[in-house]
């Protein structure tokens, strides 16, 4: 038998971009995904189940589905999205619910794979150069995005702790750059005028969304547990970045900055959220090598994944969308999937 796989957050980028992935893996028998929202990619054999923001029917779903293997892709890593009550509740809650469902006697769960994020590090002036996976903040936690990771990340330690015969992997990623991915930095980089904090011009790290999501089927395939940096080779100086994509800066003032980025939101050009503030005074870097050591091969370095983004960019300004956007349509996809009137392939 194959794997049997659940994905939390199947209506988020990664969520749907990993079940099209596990969907073409003829090692996974069997895909489950869950989220408050209708998937938004076109999904073959994944079996959506519509779920509240806590995640309470976790304990059911995975009893009666018997999957081995899950993929935590719902955690919100991006406080601009969602106000912070929720933000709390689908980060926090959802994860101890989903950690008391995998620890349940009726769970056949062996492997946890979490997509964290290289918030748990903070962005600040007191930082090392490169974060290892066991380095220390630099400061506390200031913004509720960055206590919320760090609150889930305490849950999964504790649980790896108790419940041994669990794989758990956690991957803190470094911030994403794709041609798929709408972040705050795919927007910056593709506005006119490029936010910039005035005096300082903080080395940034990235990485390539497809490496992101080889590293989530890399963990899944060879078993990995602890914590994993993803990240990029090397960091590049903002104004650098600016440069490859021919954006000159918006100045913001040092002073009081919170307040010069809401122009920008009121406009609907661009929401900075306060721990994007920091980032873009300190910048930050994390030490990719323990991810690399377990066999892992990274396809983009930063500057790579800076140059394929912006080389994305100047081909969607000629190359229109070909087609409208997916649209989940439950009734349709039960037609389809199970209506004895479709001819299937012989």
């Amino acid at each position: 038998m194959g794997r049997r796989v659940l994905i939390t957050g199947l209506a988020s980028f990664w969520g749907g971009l990993l079940a099209r992935h596990l969907e073409a893996d003829p090692s996974v028998d069997v895909i489950v995904g869950i989220d408050t929202d209708d998937p938004v990619v076109e999904l073959e054999r994944t079996e959506f189940v519509r779920t509240d923001d806590s995640y309470s029917i976790l304990a059911r779903l995975v009893r009666s589905t018997q999957v081995d293997t899950v993929i935590h892709a719902g955690l919100v890593v991006n406080s601009a999205l969602v106000p912070a009550r929720r933000l709390h509740e689908k980060n926090v809650i959802g994860t101890m619910n989903l950690l008391a469902a995998l620890g349940a006697e009726n769970s056949r769960v062996t492997s946890l794979v979490v997509k964290s994020s290289a918030l748990v590090y903070g962005s600040s002036r007191r930082d090392p150069t490169w974060f290892r996976e066991e380095s220390r903040r630099g400061a506390p936690a200031r913004t509720v995005i960055e206590r919320s990771l760090l609150e889930v990340e305490d849950y999964l330690r504790v649980f790896a702790e108790e419940y041994g015969a669990i794989r758990v992997a956690v991957l803190r990623c470094a911030n994403v750059l794709g041609n798929d991915l709408v972040t705050l930095f795919s927007r910056a980089l593709s506005m006119k005028l490029t936010p910039t904090i005035a005096g300082f011009d903080p080395q940034l790290q990235f990485v390539e969304q497809n490496d992101v999501v080889r590293a989530i089927e890399f963990a899944v395939a060879h078993d990995l547990e602890g914590v994993y940096n993803v990240a990029g080779d090397g960091r590049l100086p903002w104004s650098e970045i600016r440069a490859i994509a021919g954006r000159p800066p918006l100045l913001m003032s040092p002073l009081w900055t919170g307040l010069s980025t809401r122009p920008l939101a009121r406009l609907g050009l661009l929401t900075v959220p306060p721990e994007a503030l920091d980032l873009l005074r300190f910048g930050r870097g994390i030490d990719n090598r323990k991810l690399k050591r377990a066999g892992f091969e990274y396809r983009y370095t930063t500057s790579g994944a800076v140059h394929q983004f912006i080389e994305n960019v100047r081909l969607r300004r000629v190359v229109r969308q070909p087609h409208p956007p997916y649209r989940y349509q439950g009734d349709v996809e039960a037609f389809f999937r199970r209506s004895p009137a479709i001819v299937r392939d012989q």
